[in-house]
């Protein structure tokens, strides 16, 4: 999560325990893609884990996981479902170098400001072994604004996301899709879910 917004970071805070114990499963179908990329017991850092749902399921297919949200609330939250530290993290915060194999960052920044998320997904490429793969989801959209319940969202069409990836510079390749779902707001929603490969060392 990036610092840049209080209010969404405030609201995180406040809806910590309803946030992270309402009734969602973790995404397996998304994981099972991703993870379908990844040998056996790869690094992987999580941004933005929120409850911990998709971090406890990573974990119990046996990946070495680093979990991390940019509430301290959320990721205290995190911590009690995993029995293990949860890292607080801003998006802006990431600065380590060819360090995993792969980045999970599902429904979190997309509350990145628009002109701030090319810079953070260079941090997410550096962080990332040659060959490793980035999935991250976004609520599409057409102009920044809020939700009802006052978050942050970039709301970016598929266009707009494969601008910010800068593919071709940085990524072998990068897929966005594009469903019909639902979030914490229970409001029907638009996603994007793309999945990025950095490339290969020459």
């Amino acid at each position: 999560m990036s610092s840049k917004d209080d209010q969404t970071l405030g609201f995180y805070a406040e809806e910590a325990g309803a946030y992270a114990g309402r009734d969602r499963p973790a995404e397996h179908h998304r994981i099972d893609i991703f993870a379908a990329g990844l040998a056996p017991g790869a690094r992987i850092l999580e941004l933005g884990c929120g409850g911990g749902q998709d971090s406890a399921e990573m974990l119990r297919r046996g990946f070495d996981l680093v979990p991390t949200d940019g509430s301290p609330e959320l990721a205290q939250q995190a911590a009690e479902r995993l029995g293990r530290e949860v890292r607080v993290l801003l998006f802006e915060d990431l600065d380590e170098v060819a360090a995993y194999d792969g980045v999970w960052a599902h429904a979190c920044l997309l509350h990145a400001p628009r002109a701030a998320l090319p810079g953070i997904i260079d941090r997410i490429n550096a962080a990332l072994r040659p060959g490793g793969i980035f999935y991250a989801s976004f609520k599409a959209g057409e102009a920044e604004g809020r939700d009802s319940l006052g978050r942050y969202f970039n709301y970016l069409s598929a266009a707009e996301l494969r601008d910010a990836y800068r593919a071709d510079e940085r990524w072998h390749d990068l897929k966005i899709e594009e469903e019909m779902g639902s979030g914490y707001d229970r409001m029907a929603t638009r996603w994007l879910h793309a999945l990025a490969i950095k490339a290969p060392e020459a």
